[in-house]
């Protein structure tokens, strides 16, 4: 019996029991395709965070207060206020460091904001002048707050461009005065329409001058954090030395002392969110295999009750000059061909539930990559294949040792 021959003879058993052949592939499909869809919405989850951070910028250096060790975030992201980062330190880097081609600082509140008897609640930020620098954005209205009036907490205000519709419906905001809590402001600006970046809508927001927010809205001396943008990608680690070295001047820490800020480029962001993530995508692709071994077993145990059906058969074979080797082969190509086929329809199904969810993501607004890689199509096809051999083998090895006068006795 050649293995073309025995291919038809195993996919011809498979027609002839369609319903159970399916069965008892199922195990093997719901693995397949959860590994599948694992590896597809990990990779999707991945480029969602690079574009998130793409969409700020991959030329920056972030400033967060609060110590921090190389591989934990400071104690500022966990909620914790710390105060020690302050307005003037980004002052300093804009005119200290040399590479650093825009800065920006930024403190953040919440609060209700009206115009007549419209009103939302939304955020205020307070930036500086270089905020459209360092964001790489732009104004759609108007015109955006100068350094000066940053400086003299003029109190001005530039709207995104949701909280534009909201209070103004679209007409014309130039000039007029919103209240922002109890506060009188003069809007000057409307910003372009952006979406969400950095998971963060930033259109729903309203711009001001970082001295205003500190003094008027916010009555606090210190900042959240300070970007800074580098003219040149080959310079962020030079930057970012050059930034701790002057800070740590600043606020007097010396040598041995520990920083009370922390310093990190998007690169490094990047590839820190990549390995963190890849870590946990291969963790839940490998505890959802454990289901293709749950599958495999469901396969071997279906094989063993064929062969008990097929103990005639396996014995008139034998009768007629077959030997132990075809009968094994045999069994083994109907094993691995009740795998092989649940795998393919575990890929197909794993690409049509991942090409769902990347629908989904991005009829919501993120921006999701549908990722169905060769490796993970070929890995499927690898694994139901080799759990077809392994656990189609004792039912072969069986069927191969059956006396073919006992075979032919059986009823």
């Amino acid at each position: 019996m050649t293995l073309l021959d025995g291919l038809k003879l195993a996919m011809a058993v498979l027609r002839t029991n369609k319903v159970r052949s399916f069965l008892t592939s199922l195990g093997i499909i719901i693995g397949i395709a959860a590994v599948i869809i694992i590896m597809s919405v990990g990779a999707g989850a991945q480029s969602l965070i690079i574009n998130q951070l793409n969409s700020v910028g991959t030329n920056l250096v972030g400033i967060l207060p609060g110590a921090s060790d190389a591989n934990g975030p400071p104690a500022s992201v966990l909620g914790i206020v710390v105060t020690t980062l302050k307005y003037e330190d980004a002052l300093a880097i804009k005119k200290e460091i040399p590479n650093a081609s825009a800065v920006s600082s930024y403190n953040s509140g919440v609060g209700a904001i009206s115009y007549q008897n419209n009103s939302v609640d939304a955020n205020f930020t307070g930036v500086m002048s270089d905020y459209l620098n360092v964001e790489n954005t732009a104004i759609l209205l108007g015109r955006f707050f100068t350094a000066e009036e940053e400086k003299e907490t003029v109190r001005v205000a530039v709207l995104g461009y949701q909280t534009w519709q909201d209070l103004f419906n679209g007409d014309n905001p130039l000039g007029k005065r919103i209240k922002i809590k109890k506060e009188s402001f003069e809007v000057i600006g409307v910003m372009k329409e952006r979406g969400s970046a950095a998971f963060q809508n930033q259109d729903d927001l309203v711009l001001m001058p970082v001295s205003t927010a500190q003094k008027i809205m916010l009555g606090v001396n210190y900042v959240n954090y300070i970007r800074v943008k580098v003219n040149k990608a080959d310079a962020l680690d030079q930057v970012a030395e050059d930034i701790k070295f002057l800070l740590r001047d600043r606020h007097d820490i010396r040598i041995d002392g520990t920083d009370d800020f922390s310093v990190r480029n998007t690169k490094d962001a990047i590839d820190a969110l990549l390995t963190i993530t890849n870590a946990l995508k291969f963790f839940l692709a490998a505890i959802a295999a454990i289901s293709l071994i749950v599958g495999g077993v469901g396969v071997m145990n279906i094989m063993l009750a064929s062969v008990s059906e097929r103990i005639r058969e396996v014995g008139l074979r034998k009768a007629v000059g077959a030997s132990r080797s075809h009968i094994m082969i045999q069994f083994i190509l109907e094993t691995m061909a009740i795998t092989l086929v649940g795998g393919l329809i575990g890929i197909i199904l794993g690409g049509l539930v991942s090409a769902v969810v990347s629908l989904v993501a991005n009829y919501l607004g993120y921006k999701w990559d549908l990722v169905v890689s060769l490796n993970s199509i070929w890995l499927g096809t690898g694994v139901a294949a080799v759990i077809g051999l392994i656990f189609g083998l004792y039912p072969a090895r069986r069927a191969a040792k059956l006396d073919p006068i006992e075979a032919l006795r059986y009823e």
